[in-house]
């Protein structure tokens, strides 16, 4: 058993933005709460769960084996779909958070600096939650200031897919758009690229901006944020390298407007996604695609690869989810071990075994689950992955893993929301032609720095205070 003194921060949302509220249950002075965790205690009462569903089996065997574990003298409610994060922030200004939150990852560190979720370190002792199982890039998101403030789960990590029908007409290989020869890349598009009439017909690359430029800059040697978190590091020479030719890719084929335009226009989910027309050469995409792909376009030409360095090597920035407990939550035990049952080990493989099995049934390839738990993740691999026999879609597997084993993400800050908007709205001015690369890194670089001097600045004063 452990008990935590909580101290509670209200906090509100602008304009996406998070900031600083007053501190308290709404009344302008801070409030304590007291919190009992223990692995043996009977759990009761209502738990209310923001930002989760169980919207497919995934979802529903691990939250059936959470709710088992819970007992029957739990009340489960979930307000699904994604975190609405002023709700989530008002409510707990207000005195009134839910007892537990499914946030994305990137949000932690301004949640634990700003007072709205706790910290997890009783929690976890009480539950034995095996922290080293946790990926070392999902475990960083998750850590603010030297302390585990959430659970992480799921890894995104991104591969380079292509049409390797197109690839092959052009004289190109995987490994001409896989991001190792920056040259190679450029020149593939525009080999690749075609033009009906002054229309883009078929993209050539798509180097994924905005959101990808983390990887692109990772890829060239630059971290966007030290590793402690307190510096922004968005105009390094590396890092504007980095945006030139993930840029430069869309230049080559009418600008990106006109990419993204055409990019919108197709199914991307369906039958007439961009490679089973053949209207796309490649590009670096999350994991997710596989099984869409593999769902509408089983037979479509198709190449897979990691995404890599300059250096030749393997390399995704990994995203994903976290369970994370609001500062006051009223059930803060039963969300505990909600949460600790949600990312354990037999939760996933049970989960996994249950995908696997649907899709066989389907006739589907089983491609995997990336869990954020390494060890959950080799033994989903070993047990329940098999060759589905298309060299095709064990290509893709292959790749996934090995994405999944060389990951980064960028540490957890309390300006997190602000740090993203300042490189993401630099990165817009860009290709919407408003500014030139140097000019618009180096206004995100003074945003950001900002931002995270002032953020910090506070959790420095309440920390020392």
């Amino acid at each position: 058993m452990g008990t935590r003194r909580v101290g509670l921060c209200g906090t509100v949302a602008a304009a996406g933005v998070l900031a600083l509220g007053a501190c308290a249950s709404g009344s302008g002075e801070p409030s304590e709460a007291d919190v009992t965790f223990g692995s043996d205690a009977a759990m009761s009462g209502e738990l209310t769960v923001m930002g989760f569903g169980t919207g497919d089996d995934v979802a529903q065997v691990r939250y059936d084996r959470a709710t088992e574990e819970l007992g029957d003298d739990v009340e489960v409610s979930l307000v699904e779909g994604d975190l609405d994060i002023q709700a989530f922030l008002s409510a707990v200004a207000a005195g009134d958070p839910p007892d537990l939150v499914y946030a994305n990852r990137d949000q932690i560190g301004t949640f634990a600096s700003r007072g709205a979720i706790m910290p997890l370190t009783d929690c976890i002792a009480a539950e034995d939650v095996d922290t080293g199982q946790f990926r070392e890039a999902a475990s960083g998101q998750v850590t603010f200031d030297d302390v585990v403030y959430a659970l992480p789960e799921f890894n995104q990590v991104q591969v380079t897919m292509a049409d390797s029908s197109l690839l092959s007409a052009a004289g190109l290989g995987i490994e001409d758009v896989n991001g190792s020869d920056w040259d190679a890349v450029t020149q593939a598009t525009s080999a690749l690229v075609r033009n009906d009439g002054g229309a883009l017909s078929v993209i050539g690359f798509d180097s994924k901006l905005p959101e990808f430029f983390p990887l692109w800059a990772k890829a060239n040697g630059a971290d966007l944020l030290s590793d402690d978190a307190r510096t922004a590091q968005l105009d390094s020479p590396e890092a504007l390298e980095a945006l030139e030719l993930a840029v430069s890719v869309y230049d080559a084929q009418g600008g990106f407007p006109a990419v993204k335009a055409f990019r919108d226009s197709a199914d991307f989910f369906g039958e007439g996604n961009q490679f089973a027309t053949h209207t796309l050469g490649a590009m670096p995409m999350e994991n997710w695609y596989v099984n869409v792909l593999n769902e509408v376009s089983p037979d479509a030409t198709l190449a897979f690869d990691t995404f890599r360095t300059r250096e030749g090597e393997p390399l995704a920035f990994a995203t994903g989810s976290a369970w994370a407990i609001p500062a006051g939550s009223p059930n803060a035990a039963a969300a505990c071990r909600f949460a600790a049952t949600m990312v354990e080990q037999e939760s996933w493989l049970a989960a996994a075994r249950a995908r696997a099995d649907a899709r066989a049934e389907s006739g589907q390839v089983f491609t995997g689950l990336l869990t954020g738990n390494a060890d959950a993740d080799e033994e989903i691999r070993s047990t329940l992955v098999e060759p589905s026999g298309s060299p095709v879609w064990d290509e893709a597997v292959e790749a996934v893993y090995e994405a999944n084993e060389n990951t980064f993400s960028l540490p957890a800050n309390p300006a997190d929301a602000e740090f993203k908007a300042a490189w993401q709205d630099g990165v817009n001015r860009v290709l919407n032609g408003q500014q030139e690369p140097a000019e618009a890194l180096a206004q995100a670089q003074e945003e950001a720095q900002s931002a995270l001097d002032d953020a910090w600045a506070e959790w420095d004063e309440r920390s020392d205070g």
